[in-house]
Order: structure tokens, then C-alpha cells, then sequence
């Protein structure tokens, strides 16, 4: 009997014992924890209390082509980002690249098109077209296709 009661003394101190080393463990942990936080708190700064210059320096805009030129139509800026296809494009009449414009980059139909210059549909279709055969043959010269 008397060894029951030592064998329970000693599983409750091994209890003890590791209750302690647990929360040990844990203090420890915190004072990781918030620690970490104090040196990220001196190092970081949030966006929001950023002067606009230092916004500016944290990022770069990746630049993939080396041309780059606007044309516009019907209001509109249209980014071109090749050299012959902006020669081409410029060398049409000012009605037949809009309608270029407008068909390729932004994906309009032709009906809407039409809307917006004041064109019925097949004559926006038309104009589509023969546009097309010329910036075709305009790139055929320099040595490139469409």
C-alpha cells in the first residue's frame, strides 16, 4: 500500500513537473511573440501614414516594349506598342481608324460602332474591311503580316 502511495507522489510531481516545463513553453512563446511584434513595429510602416513619394518607391511598372505611342479616336487614347503598326494605323483616314480602334482594341460590334460615329452598320462593316486591306498591304511592305 504504502508503495501505491509513493508510486502516486511521484506521478503527480512527474505532473507537476511538466505542468511547469509547459507553461514554461508558453511564457516563453509570448515573450517570442511579442517581442517579434516590437521589432516589426520599429521597421514597418502602414501604407496609409506614406508621404505619396515613398508610395512611389515601392513599386516599378515593368516596361515590355521599348515603342509606345497613343492614337486617338472618338476620344479615346489608344496605346500602340509597335512601330510599323503605328505607322500603318496613322496613315488611315481618321474615320476608318476609329473604326479599326474601336473593333480590335475595345471589341465593339459594328452596330455599336456605327452608334458612336454615326455610321449604319454595313458601312462601319465596309470601311472595317477595306481598313483591314490597307494596313494588310501596308505591312506586307515593311516585311511583316498581320
Amino acid at each position: 500500500m504504502s508503495r501505491d502511495i509513493n508510486q502516486e507522489k511521484l506521478e503527480e510531481s512527474k505532473r507537476h513537473q511538466f505542468d511547469a516545463y509547459c507553461k514554461k513553453i508558453l511564457r516563453n512563446e509570448a515573450r517570442d511573440i511579442y517581442d517579434e511584434r516590437k521589432r516589426r513595429q520599429k521597421r514597418e510602416v502602414l501604407f496609409s501614414e506614406m508621404q505619396p513619394y515613398e508610395l512611389d518607391a515601392l513599386y516599378t511598372m515593368p516596361r515590355y516594349f521599348d515603342f509606345e505611342r497613343t492614337l486617338q479616336a472618338c476620344g479615346l487614347d489608344f496605346l500602340v506598342c509597335n512601330e510599323d503598326v503605328f505607322e500603318s494605323l496613322s496613315s488611315l483616314g481618321t474615320r476608318r481608324r476609329a473604326i479599326v480602334l474601336l473593333s480590335y482594341y475595345l471589341g465593339l460590334t459594328d452596330r455599336e460602332i456605327g452608334e458612336m460615329i454615326g455610321l449604319e452598320r454595313a458601312n462601319v462593316q465596309y470601311h472595317r474591311k477595306q481598313a483591314l486591306k490597307e494596313l494588310r498591304n501596308m505591312m506586307d511592305e515593311k516585311g511583316e503580316s498581320l
